[in-house]
């Protein structure tokens, strides 16, 4: 079993830095290497972490294209018409590319995006939209991936081939845990099938925009894991992928070893996610 080891990065992040094996992080953001950054969605100092790494490498002469998963992917013409339409504007391009519902209660905090949003305009590298939208993954849930994709794309995607049960099993589980254990097992398979398709959309977008210049995907942790996420998809790239974890120091239940390195940081202050799903179940 690999040691597991924490050190600072002092010069690079400034955080406590739980890795699989020892890494000097500066030759793997670099070339053509497929990086894959994860998030706990409303942490700040992550999004802090992650944005000064990605700094670093572009003062250090790396020009990656991003991929991101706060944009849907039917909004990558809308990237690009706001891109031509007032260059260097990151806000214009988040109210033209970004549906209404994710700038407003409940979606993604832009506050957090922005500044990655800035450095994509500033080094005029490739914005791409890496995310399955949320009425495509409404829909695989109810329907299965022919209520989205075509025959052909489901092929492309490696959709049409069952998963492993232990792939299936391992998202399963964190369906389950990431709804607080709220929802009936039933239902488990038919979300880890709309997961499943989200991560292999994400995976396909990557292909796609994959250069000598490398690509960066930022994503949630789910998205970043080696076992059951992106990299799942990746065949053959995945042999350039750096695949990073940022979870919180009270996070137990996410095994180090999914991820090339992890980023540990304090929890951000939130309110308990689970309170609403014990309310609706007393309320039953």
């Amino acid at each position: 079993m690999r040691s597991v080891v924490c050190f600072v990065l002092a010069t690079l992040l400034g955080a406590c830095t739980t890795v699989a094996s020892p890494v000097d992080w500066d030759p793997r953001l670099r070339g053509d290497a497929v990086v894959l950054l994860g998030e706990v969605h409303d942490n700040a100092e992550q999004h802090r972490l992650r944005l000064a790494a990605l700094q670093h490498a572009f003062a250090s002469g790396w020009r990656p294209a991003l991929a991101m998963e706060q944009f849907d992917r039917e909004h990558q013409g809308d990237i690009d018409r706001a891109r031509l339409e007032r260059p260097g504007d990151a806000q214009h391009l988040i109210d033209v590319a970004a549906p209404p519902a994710s700038r407003v209660g409940g979606g993604w905090n832009w506050a957090f995006y922005r500044p990655f949003v800035e450095l994509v305009l500033r080094y005029d590298v490739p914005l791409i939209a890496a995310n399955l939208s949320t009425a495509d993954t409404s829909k695989i849930v109810r329907g299965g991936y022919a209520a989205v994709f075509d025959e052909a794309t489901i092929a492309a995607l490696g959709l049409g081939v069952p998963v492993a049960a232990e792939v299936q099993s391992a998202q399963e589980r964190e369906i389950d845990a990431g709804h607080c254990h709220a929802l009936p097992p039933s239902t488990w398979p038919r979300m880890a099938r709309a997961q499943f398709a989200r991560d292999a959309v994400m995976a396909d977008v990557l292909r796609r925009s994959a250069r000598s210049s490398g690509v960066v995907l930022l994503a949630g942790n789910g998205h970043v894991r080696r076992d059951i996420g992106v990299p799942h998809w990746l065949g053959t790239l995945n042999n350039r992928v750096f695949a990073v974890g940022y979870l919180e120091t009270t996070d137990d239940s996410t095994p180090v070893t999914v991820f090339d390195a992890v980023v540990r940081t304090a929890p951000a202050p939130r309110a308990d996610p689970c309170a609403e799903f014990e309310r609706r179940a007393a309320d039953k």
